[in-house]
């Protein structure tokens, strides 16, 4: 009975191995779906970006035919409300609840340290769709941490030397005290001061506070000769608005960060004619590849793409490569990390490749209002990296 039984069990257990319902085998395990978190805001002031990034992060999917590396992706969602204080719950809700393989977001720059902090504890890969904040890949970079959009200080650093190249010595920045506006201030300061320009004031409002009356009263008072901003979302509809209606607009030019006037020119009118911005996208990109990116996120979703868009579509594009690299295997984590620090990505925006730091090193654009486009006028500043500093890994 012995032997009976010994030869039954092999000859069983050879054909659940088979079949592998006790013992899957690699391709099986690689069948399952990746799990991807997606932590964004759906509400509040920036609940636009967090769709305009979620649809272009689905939009790279569909191109790759559903699949990134061979995997199918299962989504897992969470609204952040851009809350710095329950952004570590929330991300361990997807880490540890839902055991997402990929954790992507967000926008608030507060948000993303605490969504940096927990993707540094846990080990979780993370893409950055858009948050700026300079220590995401700065003193707080990690292998596991990488970035589709840029640093705060990456974009405003060119208006320096444009400004001056117009004449423009003095100027006022107003943004809202919170890290995104603090740090695009920083880089702003660094080309101006460096460029011989004069700051003659730096205003600040509480996050997410909209009554620009006084301060515009002031700027009114000081006469710079440029007003330079950080303000994103419902909030720059606001701020133009206001600054039209106080009747700056025509007399005190005004520049900005792009976020300034992306994906806000409907609502804002005739509001933002000839507004300049220097960022890293422009509607009127005149390449290939803008074009078709442009007609097919606009078939699909019925709504004309913008800057946060296009940097949701890079964290699919970036995610691809990594997956392809190693055939789906997301629990080989050193090859798809490898992969995607040499990862060359092929962009609306035009091709850019990542820093050390794991930041894009890209083009920065200037862009003027003209109707219902930020037209591209030239390249601020070509391959521009991020000085990363603080960060070990450069």
């Amino acid at each position: 009975m012995s032997r009976y039984n010994r030869r039954e069990f092999i000859k069983g257990g050879a054909a659940i191995a088979a079949t592998g319902t006790l013992l899957p085998s690699l391709a099986e395990a690689q069948g399952a779906k990746v799990k991807v978190g997606l932590m964004l805001p759906y509400t509040g002031t920036y609940a636009q970006l967090g769709v305009a990034i979620e649809n272009g992060f689905r939009l790279a999917l569909a191109e790759a035919g559903g699949k990134f590396g061979g995997r199918e992706i299962e989504f897992f969602k969470v609204d952040d409300e851009s809350d710095p204080a329950k952004a570590p719950e929330n991300a361990n809700k997807l880490i540890q609840r839902d055991k997402v393989d990929v954790l992507v977001g967000t926008v608030h720059s507060g948000v993303q340290m605490g969504m940096v902090k927990i993707a540094r504890e846990t080990g979780v890969l993370h893409i950055i769709p858009n948050a700026g904040a300079d220590a995401a890949t700065g003193p707080m970079c990690a292998p596991n941490i990488f970035r589709t959009s840029f640093t705060n200080w990456q974009p405003p650093y060119p208006l320096g030397n444009i400004l001056m190249y117009r004449g423009l010595k003095t100027a006022v920045f107003i943004t809202w005290k919170y890290g995104a506006g603090e740090e695009s201030l920083g880089g702003f300061k660094e080309g101006y001061t460096k460029a011989g320009g004069k700051i003659l004031k730096e205003m600040f409002l509480p996050f997410p506070n909209v009554e620009f009356q006084a301060l515009l009263t002031e700027i009114a008072s000081l006469k710079p000769d440029a007003v330079v901003c950080f303000f994103a979302g419902g909030g720059a509809a606001k701020f133009i608005k206001d600054y039209a209606a106080a009747g700056l607009k025509g007399k005190i030019p005004l520049f900005g960060a792009g976020f300034l006037t992306d994906g806000i020119l409907d609502a804002v009118g005739d509001a933002a004619e000839g507004i300049e911005t220097t960022l890293h996208y422009g509607d009127g990109i005149d390449t290939k590849r803008n074009k078709d990116f442009r007609l097919a996120y606009a078939k699909t979703f019925k709504l004309q793409p913008d800057v946060y868009a296009v940097q949701g579509y890079d964290a699919g594009l970036l995610l691809n490569v990594g997956l392809t690299a190693v055939k789906g295997d997301v629990a080989n984590k050193a090859g798809v990390i490898k992969a995607m620090e040499g990862a060359k990505i092929d962009s609306p925006r035009g091709v850019w490749t990542m820093s050390k730091a794991h930041n894009p090193i890209q083009d920065i654009y200037l862009r003027k209002v003209v109707g219902k486009e930020n037209k591209v006028i030239s390249v601020a500043h070509k391959a521009l990296a991020d000085p990363a500093r603080g960060c070990k890994m450069v």
